[in-house]
């Protein structure tokens, strides 16, 4: 039987090479889009996933990771004092204009505050530089993937935040989110600084009902006069008023993780603890989910199921047509209708398999090509296994149209002239 599928299905080969040419764009479209998906929330939580925190402590008003509400550098030594904390670190995210000394073009970014003497937080794969050249006044690092479009064109570049100067002195990767602006890291003092600048600020603080105060800096643009008087201020250090966005926690060794979230959300009222895996997956499905993004990519994956089942089952169902008189001589000397369908899912197994193959590799070679442009397509082992399986779903599901063509076969046609 499988002697006669492989005739059937390698006879006629341009409508062959067709049905292979609509299985590999079922392959390439549900591949290519599930990859996208995956690469684009993986790349949502690339900085979460690859810190070395135990727990995340945001704001309660957190949304996704760069969608927040501030904490205060105070709610950073109230965390350092919770029994089984072991370390504690502050980062912070704002959003600033990058002006290049070699183009008159703005660009906005997002600059992402550290401890370059920490631990906790991992700013990507550093390429050219190196990360303790960040605690040097107003320098800079920025994410590779993302440099041409700030029109750097090398390290020690010169460039402008606000109004304020900053030098490219390093390059880091694989830390870019798809959907923000371009990353760029520095220290703590320094983005403290650039946040500042051209602005005064007055601290607003009340106590809330466990008698401790509740501060919150205020910021307000600056007189043109203070302006210049400050075009190159000293770095401002970190008072325990001012904003920081998330605090990592690394705690003690043998510590019961949902205690200590429980602990520190007790202690720090207005806040909420989440551990790296929690805070990494919350970020993913508020794109996946809330923005939509999945369901768009989703219905793609879908047409190209759709579009290779048409034309499978178009070739299938003319295939049996064609050898119509075969499959009656075959039941009319008794092969049972069970035997007549393995002949008709053994081709379109065939052709599943043929199909698949050139398509997956075709993803391959084309995510590995994008690659180098930022963009994400992330095929995992499980992914393709998965596609492999509604390939071969949707092949057999085809298949039913030309087998019930098969079971109305009336083996007398067979002696008919």
């Amino acid at each position: 039987m499988v002697s006669i599928a492989r005739k059937n299905l390698l006879e006629d080969l341009p409508r062959f090479l067709v049905a292979q040419a609509g299985i590999m764009f079922a392959v390439s479209l549900v591949t290519i889009q599930t990859g996208i998906l995956n690469g684009f929330s993986r790349s949502t939580a690339l900085l979460i996933d690859r810190s070395k925190a135990d727990i995340w402590l945001t704001s309660d008003r957190m949304v996704q990771f760069e969608y927040t509400e501030p904490l205060t550098y105070a709610q950073l030594e109230e965390a350092k004092q919770v029994e089984g904390v072991e370390r504690a670190e502050p980062i912070t995210l704002t959003t600033s204009r990058w002006y290049p000394a070699n183009s008159t073009e703005s660009s906005s970014v997002r600059i992402i505050g550290f401890d370059p003497n920490g631990t906790l937080f991992q700013p990507g794969d550093i390429t050219q530089g190196n990360l303790k050249a960040v605690s040097n006044p107003y320098t800079i690092m920025v994410e590779g993937s993302r440099i041409e479009e700030l029109h750097i064109n090398s390290i020690g570049q010169m460039g402008k935040i606000g109004s304020l100067p900053a030098r490219v002195d390093a390059v880091t990767e694989n830390t870019q989110s798809l959907v923000a602006s371009p990353f760029v890291f520095t220290s703590l003092e320094n983005v403290n600084t650039y946040m500042s600048a051209g602005y005064t600020s007055r601290v607003n603080c009340q106590a809330n009902e466990s008698g401790k105060f509740d501060c919150t800096t205020i910021y307000e643009k600056a007189s043109d006069a203070e302006t210049k008087q400050s075009q190159m201020p000293p770095l401002k250090a970190l008072s325990l008023t001012d904003p920081v966005t998330y605090i990592l926690i690394k705690a003690k060794r043998g510590q019961n993780m949902e205690a200590l979230k429980k602990r520190l959300q007790e202690t720090i009222p207005g806040t909420t603890a989440y551990t790296k895996a929690e805070m990494s997956q919350k970020t993913r499905d508020y794109w996946k989910v809330r923005t939509g993004v999945g369901v768009i990519l989703g219905i793609g994956a879908a047409v190209g199921v759709i579009v290779g089942m048409v034309v499978v089952s178009q070739i299938l169902y003319s295939s049996v047509s064609e050898h119509i008189k075969e499959f009656g001589t075959l039941k009319a000397i008794g092969a049972s209708d069970k035997l007549l369908y393995g002949v008709i899912v053994e081709q379109s197994i065939w052709m599943a398999v043929l199909g698949y193959i050139p398509g997956m590799l075709i993803c391959l070679g084309l995510s590995a090509a994008v690659a180098e442009q930022g963009i994400i397509i992330l095929i995992t082992p499980g992914a393709a296994v998965g596609v492999f399986g509604i390939i071969v779903a949707m092949c057999i599901g085809s298949a039913f149209l030309a087998i019930r063509k098969v079971t109305r076969i009336d083996p007398a046609m067979v002696f008919k002239g």
